[in-house]
């Protein structure tokens, strides 16, 4: 990943709203939700919920597609684990056990869901 990459997607990523709706994805898998299930758990009007979207989506996070009246969003893990490797691509000048918790919580994360991990 290439810096100017990795800028836009922390950027997309640095506003509370767009945050909290991208976890929601990461949580909800490869199958993602529907706009609707989204505004509906996040609170956020329908409005402001496309515009977030749309940054997450331009900035590679997040995909749509249409399943009949409804469009379904989830989280882009290709990306997300692009953005991850690239913030830790030369963690810790060769010292691993100060990057070794963040591999137990990726193991913990992706337990179970190996589309994702």
């Amino acid at each position: 990943m290439e810096s100017t990459s990795a800028v836009a997607a922390l950027s997309a990523l640095a506003h509370p709203g767009r945050l909290r709706v991208f976890r929601l994805l990461v949580r909800a898998g490869p199958s993602g939700l529907a706009a609707g299930e989204i505004a509906r758990a996040t609170g956020v009007l329908p409005n402001t919920l496309s515009a977030n979207l749309n940054l997450l989506a331009a900035a590679g996070l997040a995909r749509s597609r249409r399943d009949g009246r409804s469009i379904i969003y989830a989280a882009s893990y290709d990306r997300m684990r692009e953005l991850l490797g690239f913030l830790v691509e030369d963690c810790c000048g060769g010292a691993t056990e100060i990057c070794t918790p963040l591999a137990e919580i990726a193991k913990r994360a992706c337990v179970g869901d190996t589309v994702a991990c």
